[in-house]
């Protein structure tokens, strides 16, 4: 069977790498013979630093979906030009904050304390450029949006993913979700961890899926757990479908 994982907020918190009890349930799943794959908002570049170098060759979605890693390649899906400048526009007519990904370098205007900010490129590897210098955009979060920016976003052939408690919105290209991601690493059967709204389409095509916190995506999902209870969980599941 296929274990599915978002990070942030689900086997990871506060941007810090995976501790040594996730470790050891992700290390039983593969002991059981499943194969572990994370899904996550992060792009590539930002969602290895937080995995031991061991796990670094697991395929991964990230960019909610933007982004896929097999045989540690990234695969990108951008936005068409025509989305793009409108994204653009609205961000430059609403004096929006903002972050773009692409596909390794992006392109950053918002508070420097904030928490995505802190984990956006910890290695250094990468390069915050201009947005007209990006090979292209692949995702968008806008800071701060207003409910005119939310209608205007409505009307765009986009996806949207809003996070209430961080107030921003998530913006990836039409039909990009990680179930899509994971359709294109060939994955259409497996278990899914979550935490958020990005993981509601994880959790209803999965076999089983488990919310990980009181999150109000918690009822798409087959159950709910705390995260200290996650790891636990994990081994349980793994010995279930072993």
């Amino acid at each position: 069977m296929n274990f599915v994982f978002d990070l942030d907020g689900t086997i990871c918190f506060k941007g810090q790498p995976l501790d040594e009890q996730v470790c050891h349930a992700l290390d039983e799943c593969i002991k059981q013979g499943h194969e572990v794959i994370f899904a996550s908002a992060r792009p590539i570049r930002d969602l290895l630093p937080i995995l031991p170098k061991e796990y670094h060759h697991f395929r991964m979605v990230g960019g909610n979906g933007a982004f896929t890693y097999a045989d540690q390649q990234i695969g990108v899906t951008y936005f068409s030009k025509e989305i793009q400048a409108q994204l653009v526009e609205i961000t430059q007519a609403h004096n929006l904050r903002y972050l773009a990904d692409s596909d390794w370098n992006y392109s950053y205007t918002g508070d420097e304390h904030h928490s995505i900010y802190r984990n956006i490129d910890p290695l250094k590897k990468a390069s915050n450029k201009q947005l007209n210098q990006l090979n292209g955009i692949s995702k968008m979060v806008m800071f701060s949006p207003t409910d005119e920016v939310k209608d205007l976003l409505q009307l765009m052939n986009v996806s949207l993913f809003e996070h209430h408690t961080e107030v921003l919105i998530d913006i990836s290209p039409p039909g990009i979700d990680k179930a899509k991601g994971l359709n294109q690493l060939g994955i259409t059967e497996y278990v899914a961890f979550g935490n958020d709204t990005n993981d509601r389409v994880l959790f209803e095509q999965a076999i089983y899926s488990v919310c990980v916190g009181n999150h109000p995506v918690s009822i798409y999902a087959n159950e709910t757990v705390t995260p200290a209870n996650a790891a636990s969980r994990i081994q349980e599941l793994a010995y279930q479908y072993g």
